[in-house]
């Protein structure tokens, strides 16, 4: 085995109500990788995810803006320099309500897949 370079991201789409720019430089689409995946997310002011409950762990760490996470206790609200943890099986909705939206990275583990994410029926 030996170290393996990832020179690029692979642009994903997104879902929610605005554009989103999602890089992925590790996970199933850029990479291969099954076990972990790393991407890079900007999302404009005003951006709604549908909600999900998803089978995988995702750590996210706010670099720009305000990242608003709902859970069923209620919403944390992530800004720069914050991270979050939600476990696999929370259901979750993901925004950036402030004008100026969000930068950050999330990780999941195992890797995001559309079969394991379980978004809500819009």
């Amino acid at each position: 085995m030996q170290p393996i370079l990832v020179s690029s991201p692979t642009r994903v789409a997104a879902a929610g109500t605005k554009p989103k720019l999602i890089d992925e430089y590790i996970g199933r689409v850029n990479s291969g990788t099954e076990g972990v995946s790393v991407a890079h997310m900007r999302s404009p002011g005003g951006w709604v995810e549908p909600g999900q409950t998803p089978e995988f762990e995702e750590y996210t760490v706010v670099m720009k803006g305000m990242l608003r996470v709902e859970h069923h206790g209620g919403a944390i609200e992530v800004r720069a320099g914050q991270a979050v943890i939600v476990p696999g099986g929370v259901w979750v909705r993901y925004s950036t309500p402030e004008d100026e939206g969000a930068e950050y990275i999330a990780v999941c583990l195992p890797a995001f897949s559309m079969n394991t994410v379980h978004r809500d029926e819009e």
